[in-house]
This record gives structure tokens, C-alpha cells and sequence, in this order.
């Protein structure tokens, strides 16, 4: 990559840390989808619950 295209990359703003899919529980056998824990499952719902608009 060059010099330039370096220096225009955007600071990422997301912090993925406390998404639901950062604690995989296990993951659907033939889709190799990531199922959330229960407890991240909860705490998304949480999330959303409170941050409707």
C-alpha cells in the first residue's frame, strides 16, 4: 500500500469488544454462523431495548 493511501485512512470508531458475536458460544454447523453466549444474547437485547428510537 502506498504512502498516501496510508495517511488517508479513517480512525475506526467502533468498538467491537461488547458486540454479541465477540463471545462465541459455538458456531451452526454447515452456515459456520456464530451464536452469541446467553449472557451477550441478554445484554444485546438490553442494548437495543434501551436505545430505540
Amino acid at each position: 500500500m502506498s504512502k498516501n493511501k496510508k495517511s488517508h485512512r479513517k480512525k475506526i470508531i467502533e468498538n467491537h469488544e461488547t458486540a454479541s458475536w465477540a463471545n462465541i458460544a459455538k458456531t451452526k454447523p454447515v452456515s459456520k454462523v456464530p451464536m452469541p453466549d446467553e449472557n451477550a444474547a441478554e445484554s444485546s437485547k438490553k442494548w437495543v431495548d434501551t436505545n430505540e428510537k
